[in-house]
């Protein structure tokens, strides 16, 4: 059967290379006599895929020594709690930029554990933009300030100019769905935690990327919410999500494999660029997002008409490609060109774009 280009928010697709090595070691890895899906996580030799997968990263994003790496269940959704619960510890108060339904959601979980500080906004303007900020909007002391560095619903980003201007207190991101698409300064962050479903393998774990200084400075947490607990174990206080760790371990090897992050980036901007590219030059789609703000991960669009854009994802989906529908806050249509989306995926689109405009004009 013929493989479709699969423009899902997430889970997502994955690199074929990746696919195909997964599936020559399926049903025995190495010499071990059996599926990494049937291995115990206190073997020596899952071990050592952990720890390789580790080392991947590690060199792939280029993260300091003095930052730890964890392996979480419970997605970027658990570290809506996690975050707080560890990091309000000193002025049980936190920074939140609101840039969307995520942002808006880790907000609104801090604050069963502490005061949290909204000092900037898009929601006005249906986040279509990233908000300027001063360094006078973090005057007040607190224990962090977080981001969601990539608006996967509403196609937005962060970039560096945009970070916010808050001297010595620690930025904490979600980059579930930017991570390892270009690289990245992480000593800029205190934490950076991602969902592994968009640009790190297939769902069932979050990879969360922290300082040591900030592990352990609130006592008496529920020993799978402690980050602390995690540092201590290894990440094996219980069992981890194995195979997904190998998966990712294997996308971490193959992004290494083919120029690092700083390849991905190039292919990235590419592919973003020629899409929005063929959205501004024709009057049938729009794209609403303030232009320097626009995701590389995420690109939105609409027709203008609710009607219209369900029968253009419709007639997409059968013609391979699929996943192309809106969120369900917005509408409209979404096509989520992560690391393994190939740039022919994204010529086939416009293509049947173009097919499209010609025919529902």
């Amino acid at each position: 059967m013929k493989r479709v280009y699969n423009f899902s928010a997430g889970p997502a697709c994955l690199p074929l290379a990746v696919l195909e090595k997964a599936q020559s070691e399926f049903l025995c890895y190495g010499d071990s006599g059996m599926s990494v899906m049937e291995m115990s996580h206190r073997t020596p030799v899952y071990q050592d895929i952990f720890d390789r997968a580790t080392a991947s990263l590690r060199k792939l994003m280029n993260i300091p020594e003095n930052y730890e790496v964890l392996y979480v269940q419970g997605g970027a959704s658990m570290q809506f709690d996690m975050v707080p619960m560890n990091l309000m510890s000193t002025h049980k108060k936190a920074y939140y930029i609101n840039t969307g339904n995520f942002a808006k959601t880790a907000m609104k979980e801090a604050k069963l554990f502490g005061e949290v500080i909204c000092p900037a906004s898009s929601e006005e303007a249906t986040y279509t933009y990233i908000p300027e900020m001063t360094a006078d909007m973090f005057s007040e002391e607190a224990d962090y300030v977080h981001i969601t560095s990539n608006n996967t619903i509403f196609g937005t980003r962060y970039i560096d100019a945009k970070l916010p201007p808050c001297g010595d207190i620690p930025i904490v991101t979600d980059m579930s769905s930017c991570i390892l698409s270009e690289p990245i300064d992480v000593s800029k962050y205190g934490l950076i935690y991602a969902g592994a479903q968009k640009n790190i393998g297939p769902a069932g774990v979050a990879i969360v990327i922290i300082r040591k200084d900030l592990i352990g400075k609130v006592s008496g947490l529920p020993a799978m919410l402690d980050y602390a607990v995690y540092e201590k174990n290894g990440s094996m206080k219980n069992t981890p999500p194995t195979y997904a760790v190998y998966m990712a371990g294997l996308v971490f090897d193959y992004l290494l494999e083919n120029g690092g992050l700083e390849a991905m980036k190039e292919k990235n901007e590419k592919k973003a660029a020629k899409l929005y590219a063929y959205i501004d030059s024709t009057d049938f789609y729009k794209n609403t997002v303030n232009k320097e703000d626009r995701s590389i991960m995420n690109v939105t669009f609409v027709t203008g008409d609710a009607d219209l854009d369900k029968k253009f994802a419709k007639e997409a989906a059968e013609a391979g490609l699929v996943n192309l529908k809106g969120h369900r806050l917005v509408g409209g249509m979404r096509a989520s060109i992560y690391n393994a989306m190939p740039e022919e995926g994204i010529d086939a689109l416009i293509e049947f774009m173009k097919k499209f405009e010609v025919e529902n004009k």
